[in-house]
C-alpha cells in the first residue's frame, strides 16, 4: 500500500521549505519534501555572498545563512524530508514516483503537491557559441559551486558572457580569489542584472561591461585560449571591423536560467511559454487540482525574498485545499491576465477574483529598459482600474504590483497589464 501524504513537496530549496512550513502553520501534518541533493537549501548553499534576506528578515544574510533559518524552522516540526532522493514522476492522480540508494523505488500518494524544483542555466549548446570545444568553459553558476563549495579555482584569466546575475557576481568572486576578469560581453542594450549587481560586482572592481557584444569565436586545443568579441547590429548581426581579441583560458557564461519543468511538462499541466513554468492562479494553483506551483520553478526571480513569498503562497493554497477543497473554478469568477506594451509576462496568469482577501501581488517584466518616470496600468477593456508611476523599469529587475477584490469586482474576461513612458 502506498503511503498516504497530506502534501508533498518537491525540492527543497527556499520555495519548497517556505512552501511546507506555512502548509504546517495552516494546519496539515503529513508533509513530505522530496530533495534530490544531499543537503537541504537549495542553490542558496553555493551563493556564500552577501544581499539574502533584506525584504523577509529585514538583515543581510549569506546564503546558506538564509537557507539555514528555514532548516532549523523545519527541525521544529514534524515535516519529513528525504534527500537523496530523486522524483521521477507526478501523476494526475497525485501520486509521486521516487528512487534513492536507501529505499529503492517508491510511490507515494498525496492529497495535495507543490513543485518547487527551481530553475537551471542555459548552457554553451543552448545559444549555439561558435568555435572549438576546449576546456574551460563553465556556466557561471557551475563555476561557483566549484570554487565556493569544492574549493576549486577554474581559472586565472576570465571572460563572462552574459550579464545575469551569477555572472555578475561570479565576475566579483573571481576577481576576489585572484583571478583577472577581463570583461563582461552582453548581447543585449542593457544588463540583465540588478543594478546594485552592476555596481558592486563590475564598476567597484573597474571589470568594463560591453553592451550590445558578443563572442563570435572561442579559439584553443586543450584549454580556452582565446575568444573573439564583436559589436552588434540592431539585427544582433556582428559589425565587420569591431573584433576584440582576449587571452582567456576560461569563459562564464551567464546567458539565462529556465524553470525545471519537465515533470510539469510530463504530468500534462498547462504551461506558459513566456515563463516557461506552469500557468498558475492566484493562490498558485496549476491546472491540475491540487497541484502547486512556486518560485523559480513558475518564473525565475531577482530575489530570494520573493521566492520565500511565493513558497508561503502555494503552501497556504494547497492547505486549503486539503483542508477545505478547491476553490470554485466558475468561468465568471476567472479573470485572466494579459501582456500589454512592454510587458513580458504576467505572474499569476490567472485570478478568481472571489476567492481571496486582501491583496494579489501580480509580478511582472518589462521588455526594455525605462530610465525616465513610465507609468504602469491595468486596464478592463478600455476601463483603467489600477495605474501607478515608477521611475526606473528594466528587465534585469522583476517588478509588482498590488490589486484588491474590490478592483476586480465588476471585472470579466481578461486584464491588460502594461507600461508606457510617462508624457512631459
Amino acid at each position: 500500500m502506498n503511503a498516504l501524504y497530506e502534501l508533498i513537496v518537491i525540492g527543497a530549496g527556499p520555495a519548497g521549505l517556505s512552501a511546507a512550513l506555512e502548509a504546517w502553520n495552516k494546519g496539515l501534518r503529513k508533509i513530505l519534501v522530496v530533495e534530490r541533493a544531499k543537503e537541504a537549501g537549495g542553490i542558496l548553499m553555493q551563493c556564500i555572498h552577501n544581499g539574502f534576506g533584506l525584504h523577509y528578515f529585514k538583515e543581510e544574510l549569506t546564503g546558506p545563512e538564509y537557507a539555514g533559518r528555514f532548516v532549523e524552522m523545519v527541525k521544529n516540526t514534524g515535516i519529513e524530508i528525504k534527500l537523496d532522493t530523486m522524483v521521477l514522476e507526478i501523476t494526475q492522480e497525485r501520486q509521486v514516483h521516487t528512487v534513492n540508494t536507501q529505499d529503492g523505488y517508491c510511490i507515494y500518494d498525496a492529497k495535495s503537491i507543490v513543485l518547487a524544483m527551481g530553475c537551471r542555466e542555459r548552457t554553451r549548446g543552448a545559444i549555439g557559441t561558435p568555435g572549438t570545444r576546449p576546456a574551460g568553459i563553465f556556466t557561471a553558476g557551475t563555476a561557483q559551486r566549484l570554487l565556493n563549495c569544492e574549493g576549486f579555482m577554474v581559472g586565472k584569466r576570465v571572460l563572462i558572457l552574459g550579464s545575469g546575475d551569477i555572472g555578475l557576481i561570479m565576475a566579483r568572486r573571481m576577481t576576489l580569489e585572484g583571478a583577472k576578469v577581463l570583461a563582461c560581453v552582453e548581447i543585449m542594450p542593457y544588463s540583465g542584472g540588478l543594478t546594485r549587481n552592476i555596481v558592486q560586482c563590475l564598476e567597484d572592481f573597474n571589470i568594463p561591461l560591453y553592451l550590445g557584444h558578443s563572442i563570435v569565436d572561442i579559439k584553443g586545443d586543450k584549454r580556452v585560449e582565446k575568444a573573439v568579441v564583436m559589436k552588434l547590429d540592431e539585427n544582433r548581426k556582428p559589425i565587420p571591423g569591431t573584433e576584440m581579441e582576449f587571452d582567456v583560458d576560461t569563459i562564464l557564461l551567464s546567458v539565462g536560467l529556465i524553470p525545471e519543468n519537465e515533470l510539469t511538462q510530463k504530468a500534462e499541466i498547462s504551461m506558459d511559454m513566456r515563463t516557461k513554468g506552469a500557468v498558475v492562479f492566484e493562490n498558485r494553483e496549476t491546472s491540475l487540482p491540487g497541484v502547486f506551483a512556486c518560485g523559480n520553478a513558475v518564473h525565475v526571480h531577482d530575489l530570494v525574498d520573493f521566492v520565500t513569498e511565493e513558497g508561503q503562497i502555494a503552501g497556504r493554497g494547497a492547505a486549503e485545499f486539503v483542508l477545505n477543497g478547491r476553490k470554485d473554478d466558475d468561468s465568471d469568477d476567472v479573470v485572466e491576465l494579459v501582456n500589454g506594451n512592454d510587458v513580458g509576462y504576467t505572474v499569476p496568469q490567472k485570478i478568481r477574483k472571489n476567492s481571496f482577501e486582501g491583496k494579489v501581488g501580480v509580478y511582472f517584466r518589462v521588455r526594455s529598459v525605462h530610465k525616465e518616470a513610465a507609468l504602469i496600468t491595468v486596464k478592463s477593456g478600455d476601463r483603467e482600474i489600477y495605474s501607478v508611476k515608477r521611475m526606473h523599469l528594466a528587465p534585469g529587475e522583476m517588478e509588482r504590483i498590488d490589486l484588491t477584490p474590490a478592483m476586480l469586482s465588476d471585472v470579466s474576461g481578461q486584464l491588460t497589464v502594461s507600461v508606457e513612458p510617462v508624457k512631459a
